[in-house]
């Protein structure tokens, strides 16, 4: 655990005992994979919990949460903050909750507890690591693709990349302070815990990274445009599909319902290449690419950008994708 676990743990102790009159007791100690152990006093009753704590709970997240549910009973997510839409997903898979600010749901045989009614807490962040700032998520971003440019000189990164090379050094400083990059010897570094990396770039990206990004929102001109969507010629040194489009065309388990494209073409080129309008009730979105090297042999934005694209997105189908895409690709090339 960390400090701020430890924080959002306590906060929704105190939340829970203020709101429902329900004293918990929190320890560190239970299965080794999770966080510690949680007991709650109901009248007489006390019944304990096996915890994990996250902070702003992601899509990305999901299938682990699922997993702890079925393995480690009777299992609690504590959170700082759960948005709406996964309360309900994990409501639908009977995952007890409780947030910092004291909203709470569980349900058992004989007890039924739902808890909604307070706004989130703010809980005060530790400091940032630059390894996950927007500039950071760039260099990042490179290494994963090409893990060997971590042992390349800091200035010939800070050329491949565009970053300085201060910003280099902090980054690679970030990564390191969180396990991310070890030394092999005096001369050679290496990413490690790749699969937590995968995720938490991922996470990053949709939160500060790909908003920067954003060109606009549009549709199709016509209905047929929108069904014919794989018969549409992108100029792929330019434009490619992210996102729904771009799982489909990957895993075709997935019958695309919002559109993501990344591009490097002008709002007209957009407009008069493939016939969409500026809608900001659109189906399709529109990022400019932040990838600098050829991907033209390619339709798809690249597997690590489509794995994140689908993990933000509060769909089922959309997180079984990413999964595929993860299992199929990313972790055979890592």
């Amino acid at each position: 655990m960390n400090s701020q676990e430890i924080l959002i743990i306590h906060k929704a102790v105190d939340s829970l005992q203020a709101t429902a009159q329900i004293k918990g007791n929190w320890e560190l100690k239970g299965f080794p994979s999770l966080d510690g152990m949680l007991s709650l006093m109901f009248a007489n009753e006390v019944l304990t919990y096996n915890v994990e704590i996250k902070g702003e709970l992601r899509n990305q997240a999901l299938p682990r949460i699922y997993q702890y549910n079925e393995e480690f009973k009777p299992f609690m997510l504590v959170a700082s903050r759960i948005s709406p839409a996964i309360k309900k997903q994990l409501q639908a898979h009977n995952v007890a909750y409780l947030e910092a600010n004291g909203n709470f749901y569980l349900k058992e045989s004989n007890k039924m507890f739902w808890i909604d009614a307070h706004e989130p807490l703010k809980i005060e962040k530790d400091n940032r690591n630059r390894a996950f700032t927007k500039t950071g998520l760039k260099v990042l971003f490179e290494f994963l693709q090409n893990p060997t440019l971590i042992n390349q000189s800091y200035r010939q990164i800070a050329e491949q990349t565009g970053i300085s090379i201060g910003n280099i050094t902090n980054i690679i400083q970030g990564l390191k302070r969180e396990n991310f990059i070890v030394s092999i010897n005096k001369n050679t570094l290496k990413l490690t815990n790749i699969e937590l990396l995968i995720k938490k770039w991922a996470d990053e990206f949709t939160k500060n990274l790909k908003p920067t990004l954003r060109i606009g929102t549009f549709r199709f001109l016509k209905e047929n445009d929108l069904l014919a969507w794989k018969d549409l010629k992108l100029d792929t040194t330019k434009t490619v599909w992210g996102g729904e489009p771009a799982g489909d065309l990957l895993t075709n388990y997935l019958h695309p319902a919002e559109f993501t494209i990344y591009t490097d073409e002008s709002r007209n080129d957009l407009i008069k290449n493939y016939k969409l309008i500026p809608d900001e009730k659109g189906n399709v979105k529109v990022y400019q690419k932040f990838w600098k090297w050829d991907n033209s042999t390619q339709k798809t934005a690249p597997l690590l950008v489509v794995y994140a694209d689908l993990m933000a997105i509060s769909d089922r189908r959309c997180i079984e994708t990413a999964q595929k895409i993860y299992d199929e690709y990313l972790q055979t090339q890592l």
